[in-house]
């Protein structure tokens, strides 16, 4: 595959402060540790955690989990055929869900306008029995999308300005925000290269990932008029203008570049911008999580890097180890790595990224997410199991044991529970693995690479 080295400089040259900050490596896992409990969801691939229930999308629909006994998590809802009352359901490629109090937004196709493009929305006040209170169809697909205070966050991937698009609990869409208006060449650029792969909200910003384009931050504290903030990374658009579509879609396998996903912890102070990539050592490899601090998100800085975790063969027909989905909570972070496992790491010095637990079994099992269920007792991780093996009839919902809370620190924005009485090391943490800095990097990434089509219809409550 030829790259182009003037890309590579420019895309090097918007980063290289991550060459001088803090980094940690990743360890296999670790020995006398692993799961809880397991449980079976056949197609599942992402996961979110109210209370004591994990929500997950699961390609035909979504299943509700009753995590409340994590060594016995119990499937207590599936809809396995969503909207199948519409001319064109039901509505299929179902890979993202979101979840906001009560409410559950479910939405797809993932990968490319289908028959029906549409997101829908859940009333959840009773997991085990969820209502369907709206549904909106679109002229676009949905990748992924959010859910924050009463208005959905869409991607509507439309090819050129590839817009975030936002409705409130009416059919009505109330306002947009993309590429163009913060530099209309981005016109110019291949649909891969500038794809609104994932969006997050929090205190009125979104946090936007937008692959080789970088990753944006937007005012949405009104959602009718969102305005840019600050763009975080990512080069100018004339270095990424004028490439074919072929090359740019080989391109947007590889770091660097490439924004995955982006997330603040609980004050919104500290942001993690995730890559996903595929490559042979010499092309850059799999990618991690760089860690920035946007305490003023006109300035952010970055202050560490989680590199991934190693594998053989690092490319797209190989052992993935590349960063996906994770969360922040309680001063940690919880990532996915795909068949790389999953990690726990204590961020409260960002800088200096300590990992605490690690588990993986890269033979069945290839993990979507991670996500903060009772901080300082357990978390979830959902895998979509191994692909090559039985198409996601072997995906499961996991439950991994993590160590108390140091004193004093609690778990805001996450579901609570009192911590089990555990002995700690000398920082508090219960068998915290203390890994110190190991070497420099600068986690960059990518993958998949395919979007199209754009506008809007409204959600109906």
């Amino acid at each position: 595959m030829d790259w182009s080295p003037t890309r590579r400089d420019v895309l090097r040259g918007v980063g290289g402060a991550a060459l001088t900050v803090g980094a940690v490596g990743s360890a296999a896992a670790q020995e006398g540790y692993g799961p809880l409990g397991s449980v079976g969801v056949p197609g599942a691939k992402e996961a979110v955690v109210a209370g004591e229930h994990a929500f997950l999308a699961t390609e035909d629909g979504f299943a509700v989990v009753d995590v409340g006994d994590p060594a016995a998590p119990a499937v207590v809802y599936e809809n396995r055929a969503v909207l199948a009352d519409y001319e064109n359901g039901p509505l299929g490629d179902i890979q993202d869900v979101k979840v906001d109090g009560d409410r559950l937004l479910v939405a797809g196709p993932a990968n490319g306008a289908g028959a029906l493009n549409a997101f829908v929305l859940y009333d959840v006040s009773d997991p085990a029995a969820p209502e369907r209170t709206g549904a909106v169809e679109t002229a676009f697909f949905h990748h992924n999308a959010f859910l924050r205070d009463g208005y959905a966050y869409l991607a509507g991937n439309d090819g050129e300005g590839n817009p975030l698009v936002v409705y409130d609990g009416t059919s009505e869409e109330v306002g947009r925000w993309s590429l163009l208006d913060a530099d209309e060449r981005w016109g110019a650029v291949p649909a891969p290269l500038k794809t609104l792969h994932d969006i997050y909200v929090r205190d009125g910003v979104a946090y936007l990932a937008y692959w080789d384009a970088g990753t944006y931050l937007v005012d949405v504290s009104d959602p009718a008029e969102p305005a840019l903030v600050t763009k975080l990374r990512g080069p100018d658009a004339s270095a990424l203008a004028g490439m074919d579509e072929s090359a740019a879609r080989s391109e947007s396998f590889l770091p660097p570049g490439n924004d995955h996903y982006a997330a603040t912890d609980e004050d919104g102070t500290l942001l993690g911008v995730g890559m996903e990539s595929w490559g042979t050592a010499e092309e850059g490899g799999p990618s991690g999580i760089d860690l920035y601090d946007v305490a003023d998100p006109t300035a952010p800085e970055q202050v560490g890097t989680v590199a991934p975790p190693p594998t053989d063969d690092p490319t797209f027909g190989g052992t993935w180890t590349t960063a996906h989905n994770f969360e922040f909570a309680a001063g940690r972070l919880y990532a996915a790595f795909y068949a790389g496992g999953v990690r726990l790491l204590d961020v409260t010095d960002p800088g200096a990224p300590r990992e605490l637990r690690a588990w993986r079994d890269s033979a069945s099992t290839s993990f979507w997410t991670a996500q903060a269920a009772r901080p300082g007792e357990f978390f979830v991780a959902s895998s979509r199991g191994d692909p090559d093996e039985g198409g996601g009839e072997n995906a499961r919902l996991y439950t991994f044991p993590e160590p108390a809370l140091p004193a004093g620190r609690t778990a805001t924005g996450a579901t609570t529970a009192a911590s089990p009485t555990t002995a700690t090391d000398g920082d508090g943490e219960a068998g915290a693995d203390p890994r110190p800095v190991s070497t420099p990097g600068f986690g960059v990434a990518a993958a998949l690479a395919a979007l199209g089509l754009g506008a809007a219809s409204r959600l109906r409550r």
